[in-house]
């Protein structure tokens, strides 16, 4: 059975690798449908408040008037450096990988399927008219892709 919940957050990004208006910082009203696969056990499968009360906190505490940023990108040094020289505390959501939607589905995926519930699909809805679907079957593929990108790096690192 596949029960559906949304949620949704404010973010900035960008995405570093673009030559057009996407390499500048911008923000986003994300929106994300999560498709659970729950199990009947009696007269009903999962209460809608369990998801609740796992993903809306943690949408709020890491992603919500936040900014999403790839460590690789040069100007999360520039608001490292920020950071130290004056203090300031802000909102970081650090990716290894740059900003993309698709990415964010893959790091959604994972966030969500780590606090134990088990995924079939996530929609991620970057504006009104473009959204990703991201069943499971993507999300095992790109977990070995970037597994397999961390150890290239890893031993490019070590030669």
């Amino acid at each position: 059975m596949i029960i559906q919940k949304q949620y949704k957050f404010y973010a900035a990004h960008r995405n570093e690798e673009l030559e057009d208006k996407c390499r500048n910082l911008h923000g986003h009203r994300y929106g994300i449908t999560c498709f659970f696969e729950v199990e009947r056990t009696g007269s009903l499968s999962t209460l809608f408040g369990d998801f609740d009360r796992k993903i809306e906190p943690f949408l709020k505490s890491e992603y919500d008037h936040g900014m999403m940023v790839n460590i690789n990108d040069t100007l999360y040094e520039t608001l490292m450096n920020h950071v130290l020289r004056t203090g300031e505390k802000l909102k970081l959501k650090r990716f290894s990988q740059p900003t993309t939607v698709e990415n964010l589905a893959h790091q959604l995926f994972t966030e969500i399927t780590d606090m134990g519930f088990r995924l079939s699909c996530l929609e991620v809805r970057e504006t009104d008219t473009s959204v990703v679907s991201y069943t499971r079957e993507d999300w095992v593929t790109d977990s070995r892709y970037f597994a397999n990108s961390k150890t290239a790096d890893t031993e490019s690192l070590s030669k």
